[in-house]
């Protein structure tokens, strides 16, 4: 694996954490589920929202793309 690649995978990573994190404590919160249903519902939601992080190798070099549900295109980072 490249360095952009476990770059990629990292951010990939970290926001998904910070998203799952955040979506199982307002699930815990505000809803009535229990047991099982909280983490899953939080990794789905978890999946869903976290933007898809890529490094893509091209003609300039290897750069790293960020896909994301809010956002129409695919921006380059760095």
């Amino acid at each position: 694996m490249t360095k952009l690649q476990i770059r990629a995978f990292l951010y990939q990573l970290g926001c998904f954490a910070i998203l799952f994190v955040s979506a199982r404590y307002l699930v815990e919160r505000y809803t009535g589920l229990t047991d099982l249903w909280i983490p899953l519902t939080a990794f789905v939601v978890g999946t869903i929202l976290s933007p898809k992080f890529k490094a893509i190798k091209t003609q300039d070099g290897e750069k790293l793309y960020m896909k994301w549900v809010f956002t129409k295109d695919v921006k380059e980072i760095g």
